[in-house]
């Protein structure tokens, strides 16, 4: 079977819900081989990578043979440098002279906490011309990000949690993308079976999003952004969640959400932050 991607693949609700759809062809794919068509493909946000592996991922857990063809040279280069087609075509890795790329990684549940949190300290705090934070809000945005791991272990109880990352130094803020993706139980099913409601996606979303809610049982909880959220709207950066069939973005203290066409059986969370930032950050 041949799937034909679209020509812009960008980390806004047109561009997740590309994705989506993609994603809602393979999931009645059990067999076989899938050809992922890049002919049409301008331009491809390579942090959506994340989202992407997930769709491949799915395919090959069900033995299913997946190709990508007439991939531009713009795209494959920048694929070969963050390590996505190395992942699943063992191709050798590119060097990203530039440092525009956030690597791809494949992260399983069995891997210990530490190679979590080196990747994201050296592959996106660390990285050159990120905000400049003290030592303690460091650690608290390090603690924050990798609660998203947690969570995906322990809410959506998947296997692999997938993420990477572009840096975009020639446009306007000079937005840095980075997306973690898993395909464990969305939100809205578990806000909504341990609440016993029928709430839709996006109220579930700002559900889990309050401080304190939790669907677990006997500790803390929320998704454990709440600093993080005040952090990128001090940067004016963005953060986008889509689970389920629910969008929501958060910036500069403006709240959009949408019902979706598409179901995502987990969870994409993507931080959009701003590198064009002078400010220096500590906490209060």
């Amino acid at each position: 079977m041949e799937i034909n991607l679209p020509n812009i693949i960008e980390s806004n609700e047109l561009g997740y819900l590309s994705l989506l759809k993609i994603f809602s062809i393979c999931e009645n794919i059990n067999s076989g081989k899938v050809f992922f068509n890049f002919t049409n493909v301008k331009f491809f946000e390579a942090n959506l990578c994340a989202v992407f592996g997930c769709i491949v991922e799915e395919l090959v857990s069900k033995k299913v043979e997946c190709y990508f063809s007439n991939m531009n040279t713009a795209l494959e280069s920048i694929l070969l440098k963050n390590g996505f087609l190395n992942h699943y075509l063992k191709t050798p890795l590119a060097y990203d002279v530039y440092g525009t790329t956030v690597k791809y990684l494949a992260l399983s549940k069995h891997d210990p906490d530490d190679t979590c949190e080196n990747y994201i300290l050296e592959e996106l705090i660390y990285k050159k011309n990120f905000p400049r934070m003290s030592e303690e809000l460091t650690e608290k945005i390090l603690q924050n990000i990798f609660e998203v791991y947690a969570n995906a272990k322990t809410h959506g109880r998947c296997d692999i949690i997938h993420s990477c990352g572009q840096f975009f130094p020639n446009k306007s803020n000079k937005p840095l993308n980075f997306t973690i993706v898993d395909l464990g139980k969305n939100i809205k099913d578990n806000v909504n079976n341990a609440l016993n409601t029928n709430l839709d996606a996006c109220e579930c979303i700002k559900w889990a999003l309050i401080k304190g809610n939790t669907t677990k049982i006997n500790e803390p909880g929320g998704l454990g952004l709440s600093l993080i959220f005040d952090f990128i709207n001090l940067n004016k950066g963005k953060i986008e969640i889509i689970s389920s069939n629910g969008y929501y973005k958060f910036n500069t203290n403006i709240v959009k959400t949408r019902l979706l066409n598409y179901k995502f059986p987990g969870t994409i969370i993507n931080f959009t932050f701003n590198l064009d930032d002078s400010k220096s950050y500590s906490l209060k």
